[in-house]
């Protein structure tokens, strides 16, 4: 089988960079608009027999990303392909995981289960926000991390004295594999979600005092949590240059803001996530598109991702 990639508008420099890594052709689509604002998706070449990706995360906007995926999968299926993967390297509703109220939707398991209707033999996400939404999908998902590239971004300039943080306790799993990589301690921060923006800091468990913190997350949405995290570790004694290091850079609302005021030693984050041209923060982007690559071409020849996906 041919293997053919395809991307949407949310990351085509991502999947240009993934297409070329692969030694293939990013494949041509057209993905625009109907004057009223109806998506409209049609492929410009045959897949009929192929092994076709589509490489789309779902970041902002999330709806029309996600739309977007669906229709292309829906488009290959129709003109004959014979094995259609999802390549989603940011899972947008990934923490709709649950009921936050009794009256809430659980709307990570709505868009699992809209994308197991589009006829996708298998998923690939990047760092997912909560790793027990595969069991949301009947769909096989494999769920990479970004750690290791991110790691090696790091690289021989981390701190002697560093400490890696969790600013939360959902990403403490997450903060174990970086220091165990890095061979550093682990501290979390206990927080409390008061808004969609802003938390509250409770405690930390760890030492913290005279060393140099390295926040770990898996994103960065609206900075809130980073800002509460940063505020308590410097009220707890730590060195002043904290780094972060997040697989997800959404940086929306008053993230921008917020991270700037913290005037930090490093900001490093994946591409996995499209960012603006210019771009109102110093960041530091590791990209993906090896990692990316090597999965689709080791599914591709049907071989093991075994070393290459989150084991928790």
């Amino acid at each position: 089988m041919s293997l053919t990639l395809f991307t949407g508008t949310a990351n085509p420099v991502l999947s240009r960079a993934v297409a070329d890594a692969l030694g293939v052709p990013l494949s041509r689509a057209d993905v625009g608009c109907f004057p009223d604002g109806e998506l409209h998706v049609e492929l410009q070449e045959t897949v009929r027999g192929h092994d076709v990706y589509l490489l789309q995360p779902t970041s902002p906007p999330v709806e029309r990303h996600l739309l977007e995926l669906l229709l292309l999968a829906d488009a290959c299926r129709r003109a004959g392909a014979a094995r259609i993967t999802g390549v989603v390297p940011y899972f947008g509703y990934a923490r709709q995981d649950r009921r936050a109220s009794g009256r809430a939707a659980v709307a990570a398991r709505v868009v699992a289960e809209l994308i197991d209707t589009r006829g996708f033999a298998r998923m690939v996400a990047l760092d997912l926000h909560s790793p027990a939404l595969e069991g949301f999908f009947a769909t096989p998902l494999e769920h990479l991390t970004a750690v290791p590239v991110l790691v090696r971004a790091l690289g021989a300039s981390r701190p002697a004295n560093g400490v890696i943080v969790a600013p939360d306790l959902g990403a403490a799993k997450l903060a174990e594999r970086y220091a165990k990589a890095l061979v550093l301690p682990v501290a979390i921060v206990h927080k409390v979600r008061a808004s969609g923006t802003d938390v509250e800091v409770h405690g930390i468990t760890g030492e913290v005092r005279n060393r140099s913190p390295i926040i770990v997350d898996d994103m960065i949405s609206t900075g809130g949590t980073i800002a509460a995290a940063a505020a308590a570790l410097i009220e707890a004694g730590c060195e002043p240059d904290l780094s972060v290091v997040a697989s997800h850079a959404l940086l929306v609302g008053p993230a921008v803001g917020r991270l700037r005021a913290l005037r930090l030693r490093r900001l490093i984050v994946s591409d996995s996530v499209a960012q603006p041209d210019v771009q109102p923060l110093r960041v530091e982007t590791a990209s993906v598109a090896p990692l990316l690559s090597d999965a689709i071409s080791r599914l591709h020849h049907d071989r093991s991702l075994n070393d290459l996906l989150v084991h928790d």
